[in-house]
């Protein structure tokens, strides 16, 4: 039962990841992935929530949620492979922003949300 709540998480998040990430990125004149970083916060946000949550959310949402859902929206990969190519182009500005802002608020975003729903539920 896990691998389907796994299998189905993922087969929402990985097409929501793509349409965020070109719907945002289409939206942007310029090098930097603004649409993998938004699909990133999108989901550091979310496994903040869920892991704040805690006891209160059953394993099998949050399987279903933080390991299929934000393991498919989420991309590690991408983020590193758009930082290689942006330094390959010269663009370090861009490639070191990237990783900076990228960590950063990835940090950030799943702290206050496991705050926030922290203090809400427990």
């Amino acid at each position: 039962m896990t691998v389907v709540l796994v299998l189905v998480g993922g087969a929402i998040g990985a097409p929501l990841r793509y349409l965020i990430d070109r719907a945002v990125q289409d939206r942007r004149d310029s090098l930097f992935p603004w649409g993998t970083l938004a699909v990133n916060m999108i989901g550091c946000l979310v496994l903040g929530a869920l892991s704040g949550a805690g006891t209160a959310l059953s394993s099998p949402l949050f399987v279903l949620l933080g390991t299929g859902f934000c393991g498919a929206l989420t991309t590690y990969s991408t983020f590193s492979y758009e930082t290689v190519r942006l330094a390959e182009r010269g663009a370090y500005f861009y490639a070191v922003m990237n990783v900076v802002v990228s960590v950063s608020a990835g940090v950030i975003a799943a702290v206050s949300s496991y705050a926030a729903v922290h203090a809400l539920v427990g």
